[in-house]
């Protein structure tokens, strides 16, 4: 069983593109498609790690992770950022939040591949 990773984006396509390339390089991959969704998604399972959206509906990315790291069995999960957003402003509300990467789209998934290696074996 290969590692786990949960990917939440509302955007269908990307979940798509994101998850071919991470089945294809052997990880599991768990799909919500937003933030609120994907804090129901953590049901004590292992999760090695996970990639978010920022901007999505019903919960936002930042939101997310902030709610994601209050959780003692997810704590110290990396995350990488997935998104549109490449101003400082919103890195610098990533990283306080507990992103430990950001990759802006539109993505190579090669690029999302080499983070999301470096970030599991960590």
């Amino acid at each position: 069983m290969g590692k786990k990773i949960l990917l939440v984006d509302d955007s269908a396509s990307v979940r798509t593109v994101a998850g071919i390339a991470l089945r294809g390089a052997g990880y599991d991959v768990v799909e919500a498609a937003d933030g609120k969704e994907g804090l129901g998604k953590l049901n004590g399972d292992k999760i090695h790690l996970i990639i978010s959206d920022v901007n999505m509906p019903v919960m936002d990315g930042i939101t997310f992770v902030t709610e994601l790291k209050k959780n003692p069995s997810y704590k110290f999960t990396p995350v990488i950022m997935l998104t549109t957003e490449a101003g400082d402003d919103m890195k610098a509300k990533g990283k306080a939040a507990g992103a430990k990467a950001w990759i802006v789209k539109p993505f190579q998934p090669a690029v999302m591949l080499d983070a999301v290696s470096k970030l599991v074996m960590a």
